[in-house]
Formats: structure tokens, C-alpha cells, sequence
């Protein structure tokens, strides 16, 4: 397996895709390294597979709305042909803040693989 060089448990973290699932709204992946970090932001272990019942919705998405005000985004400029160079983390979450939302507006359980 090509792994660039990296320790085998640290390419798989970073190449591994996240599923992230709720009853009436589309399922979204995340890269598993970007994933465990928000997973932390909400409060969790950042274990996959895994879930929040919805009763624990609110406060997974309020604690990670607060993680997210508290993280410097550091913007790294522009590539050559000018365009952003690095997608912060709070643009990364927002998928995910709406799936959240939409959990909390259906009353459902969030799940991840």
C-alpha cells in the first residue's frame, strides 16, 4: 500500500473517510482526520463508529459551535493561481453543523462510520 512514507495507523487516519448519517437529510463524508476533530469539538471520543442519541443532539452541536469560536484559523494565503490555500476548520464543519440541525429539527439519532 502507498503510504508516502507515513507509519501505517497514521496514513490510514488521514486517508480514511468518515460517514456521517440522520434520518431525512443526505449523508456526508469527512476525511477521518478532520472528522476526530470535530468529534472531540462535539464532546466525543472521536471513536468510529459511532452515535448520539438525539436527546444529545443539541448539546453536541452547541459544544461544537463553541469549539469552533475558540480555534484559530490560521489562513495560509493563496496557491499560484489564486486561490485559497487552506479551507478552515469552520468551513469544514459546516456540512456537518446542518446535518446536526437537521437532527435537532427531526428529533433523530446522528450516526458515523
Amino acid at each position: 500500500m502507498f503510504s508516502c512514507g507515513l507509519p501505517a495507523h497514521i496514513f490510514k487516519a488521514f486517508i480514511m473517510l468518515v460517514t456521517f448519517s440522520t434520518s431525512r437529510y443526505s449523508d456526508i463524508m469527512l476525511f477521518g482526520d478532520i472528522a476526530t476533530q470535530l468529534l472531540h469539538l462535539m464532546g466525543h471520543s472521536g471513536t468510529i463508529p459511532g452515535a448520539i442519541l438525539a436527546d444529545d443532539v443539541p448539546q453536541a452541536l452547541q459544544h461544537l459551535q463553541q469549539g469552533l469560536s475558540t480555534t484559530a484559523d490560521t489562513a495560509s494565503g493563496e496557491d499560484s493561481e489564486g486561490n485559497p490555500a487552506h479551507v478552515s476548520l469552520k468551513n469544514r464543519a459546516l456540512p456537518l453543523i446542518k446535518l446536526l440541525e437537521s437532527a435537532i429539527n427531526n428529533h433523530s439519532d446522528v450516526m458515523w462510520k
